[in-house]
């Protein structure tokens, strides 16, 4: 099912002509790690306490994986592309 989310994220990214060679492959690479990192199946499926586990997997790829800040603030710009408006609500 997680083909499904990213597949969909694909469409709506071409049909607001998004640059398929930069922002369509970062945030593709970056929703696909989330959703193996939250094990999801669909899109509505946003896990409790999201804001919670976004921060988490967010610390992650700093601590564990050493990314760079510009590096963390491109995977929460997928995020939000992924979960809109939703980030902003309270849990």
């Amino acid at each position: 099912m997680s083909s499904k989310i990213l597949d969909d994220m694909c469409d709506v990214m071409r049909l607001h002509q998004y640059s398929i060679q930069h922002t369509e492959r970062s945030y593709y690479d970056w929703i696909k790690q989330y959703i193996q990192y939250q094990t999801m199946t669909c899109r509505e499926e946003e896990p409790i306490n999201g804001k919670a586990k976004i921060e988490a997997f967010l610390t992650l790829l700093v601590v564990d994986k050493e990314v760079s800040l510009p590096t963390q603030n491109e995977a929460l710009d997928a995020l939000v592309f992924l979960y809109p408006f939703r980030l902003h609500e309270s849990d």
